[in-house]
């Protein structure tokens, strides 16, 4: 009986005892996480190892003279479009090269670049040379050289721009706070435009031109780009060059080769003449220019049909006053004829 009574004591015993400890441990684990723990420096990202990360995450610090703070350590990245340049460049000829093809190259219009390289070129793109370095503006407008007596308003009104565009233009680096533009320092006009001496000057066709007026039908469609490119993949001639008798050119092209579209524009000729050029078609470019090609075997676009810059709108041949296949092809401005030689590059 004497064992049997101490049992339930000494049970109850160890049971306190077990409950004593597992109390101890959780306050010492609360307390544990309570007192601020020392974080080892190595543990801590530098701003060297987020940067350049999209999110990065809290880093939790402590410091001996206060609590726990969160601190967030932000990589900043900035957008910046590297496609848009307000820089002048430059760009030396090429053989081959013409004024046209380099304008559309840099997507700026002729004018701009004649206006830029006056010296050179003297308003005539007849007088590029290959080796020569001509100057390009980053925009349309004029790139001119400030003068004693020049002043932001009158600059703007002699070339028919916006003052407010003159002076911000990030190019120009004018100083907002005092505009002030020394003499013989280069400034870009973006929209602004001078007088242009006319180096093309429309051919009226008088006599035997062997041409005719086709007059067209009024459409509406596409705008020319302002630009050419061959209508053939020859380059070359295989008969008559441009003249006061051939206001046009003919082209070597196959029997059957593609014909393309100088450039976009809208078709208000598609069909037979019988003045000469057989099937024809004319295309106009809404710009004051128009382009005819002559004596095609087939005809693949219609009236009033809408054409983009390259587009095959037909195929070479040799119908109409023609002895062999070839493309004869004209570019007409204003209703005058002009030398394809002018545009073509």
């Amino acid at each position: 009986m004497g064992k049997l009574s101490k049992s339930p004591r000494l049970f109850n015993g160890i049971s306190w005892g077990i409950t004593a400890l597992v109390v101890i441990s959780l306050l010492g684990f609360t307390f544990w996480k309570i007192i601020p723990q020392p974080v080892s420096a190595a543990l801590v990202p530098t701003p060297t190892e987020v940067a350049g990360t999209a999110s990065s995450l809290p880093v939790t610090t402590s410091s001996e003279s206060g609590p726990q703070a969160i601190v967030r350590l932000v990589a900043l990245k900035t957008a910046i479009d590297q496609t848009v340049s307000y820089n002048i460049s430059s760009y030396t000829v090429l053989s081959g090269d013409a004024l046209f093809s380099i304008a559309k190259a840099f997507n700026i219009k002729p004018e701009t670049l004649l206006w830029a390289n006056y010296n050179a070129l003297q308003d005539n793109p007849d007088n590029i040379i290959p080796g020569e370095v001509l100057v390009i503006p980053p925009t349309n407008g004029v790139y001119y050289q400030w003068k004693d007596g020049d002043t932001l308003e009158s600059v703007a009104k002699n070339f028919k721009a916006n003052v407010d565009d003159v002076l911000n233009w990030p190019g120009n680096n004018i100083d907002l706070t005092n505009p002030v533009i020394t003499p013989g320092t280069f400034v870009m006009v973006p929209g602004g435009q001078r007088e242009l001496v006319q180096w093309i000057v429309p051919v009226v066709a008088r006599g035997r031109s062997g041409t005719s007026s086709m007059g067209g039908t009024s459409c509406n469609g596409p705008v020319g780009t302002g630009g050419f490119i061959w209508p053939t993949g020859n380059h070359y001639l295989s008969g008559y060059d441009f003249s006061s008798t051939h206001l046009g050119i003919d082209i070597a092209a196959g029997l059957g080769a593609p014909v393309f579209a100088a450039d976009s524009g809208v078709v208000v000729v598609s069909g037979w003449n019988s003045s000469g050029y057989g099937n024809v078609i004319m295309i106009d470019h809404g710009n004051g220019y128009s382009t005819v090609y002559g004596h095609l075997s087939q005809i693949n676009v219609s009236l009033c049909q809408g054409v983009t810059q390259g587009q095959v709108i037909g195929l070479a041949g040799s119908t109409g006053n023609s002895t062999g296949a070839h493309l004869h092809f004209e570019v007409r401005l204003n209703g005058g004829y002009v030398d394809p030689w002018y545009v073509l590059p």
